[in-house]
């Protein structure tokens, strides 16, 4: 029952700090474009959430560094947003983090060389999770739990701020 207890308080905080970073996020993108269109309203809402829920989690997962590295490499002028919201500045620059991205499948690739049978189901895993494609078996699991958590975290807030409005 403690156990229970301790990982609603956590997912209550988890939520809680989401929706600041979040807040946070939008007012970034709202001082930025006064005179956006719908599409650019769009893709800065999911920005600034995808760089939330990232936000809320130790830098230690590794599905949060790829989703930071995905943003930034997009477009350099996000790494500002991403700056502002995390609270520190980024040290690798985009085309960097990518390369290293890059040499790191490159080395796992010629590991697993050997091992010609994949599952389906961690192939699709691997997908689904950002930075998944460079797990193994057990590090995909823990990162997907953890990116599962964090996920439903996000679609919850998100579910109570839409039936507010």
């Amino acid at each position: 029952m403690l156990l229970y207890v301790r990982k609603m308080k956590a997912r209550s905080s988890l939520k809680q700090e989401f929706l600041e970073k979040w807040r946070k996020g939008l007012q970034i993108g709202s001082k930025s474009k006064e005179d956006s269109t719908i599409l650019e309203t769009k893709d800065a809402i999911k920005l600034s959430a995808d760089v939330a829920i990232a936000a809320t989690r130790n830098a230690g997962t590794r599905w949060r560094q790829a989703l930071l590295c995905d943003v930034v490499s997009k477009n350099l002028t996000n790494k500002h947003v991403v700056e502002q919201i995390l609270g520190y500045k980024l040290k690798n620059t985009a085309a960097t983090t990518r390369l290293t991205t890059a040499c790191t499948r490159r080395i796992l690739r010629r590991g697993q060389n050997h091992r010609r049978r994949k599952r389906s189901r961690s192939r699709a895993l691997r997908k689904l999770v950002p930075g998944g494609e460079e797990m193994d078996g057990v590090l995909l699991l823990q990162e997907t739990l953890d990116y599962i958590v964090s996920l439903r975290a996000q679609v919850d807030v998100m579910r109570r701020l839409a039936s507010i409005a």
